[in-house]
């Protein structure tokens, strides 16, 4: 879902453009109407003469997304979703999930996700060091999170995400 982040130049177009950027991963700061329509086009029968369609990917290079980066063949019709939004109870983000053939959350304890943040902030260069990436994740992700949480539509399957490590590297 990350290709349906808005871009940089889109943010910056919008009313508040500082807190846009500051925000960037907020259910706002995404199109939701484009993965609606990507969500109701591989809904769409398939019949012999149904074409690739393409979807969106982000570059962290370039950070912003890049369109038409995914081909999804008609022969691959099996596909999964991953995202933020994916089950939000309004707007195009219902309407798309109310497509899908079942809706999963991934449960993870607010602490295990921040401390996954911290990390992922720190490694990826979006924060110069651990304490600013605990200023970024308790300023924008985890209030993220919690909106996700209590917007969140019902789902068919609840899966538990915690840190195990038997699933780590050996």
């Amino acid at each position: 879902m990350d290709g349906f982040h808005l871009t940089r130049a889109q943010l910056s177009a919008l009313p508040d453009p500082d807190e846009a950027h500051r925000r960037r991963g907020a259910a706002f700061t995404f199109d939701g109407t484009a993965f609606l329509a990507l969500v109701q086009a591989l809904r769409a029968p398939l019949t012999a003469d149904s074409a690739v369609i393409f979807a969106p990917a982000f570059s962290h290079a370039a950070r912003d997304p890049v369109p038409g980066a995914l081909a999804l063949e008609p022969a691959r019709r099996l596909l999964v979703f991953e995202g933020n939004y994916v089950c939000r109870a309004e707007g195009p983000w219902a309407e798309a999930a109310a497509l899908m053939d079942e809706r999963w959350f991934v449960d993870v304890p607010p602490a295990v996700a921040r401390a996954r943040l911290v990390r992922r902030h720190v490694a990826a260069g979006l924060a110069a060091d651990e304490a600013a990436a605990e200023r970024r994740a308790d300023d924008n992700d985890l209030p993220n999170g919690r909106d996700i949480v209590r917007l969140l539509l019902p789902v068919d399957e609840v899966v538990e995400g915690r840190d195990d490590v038997a699933w780590g590297p050996q």
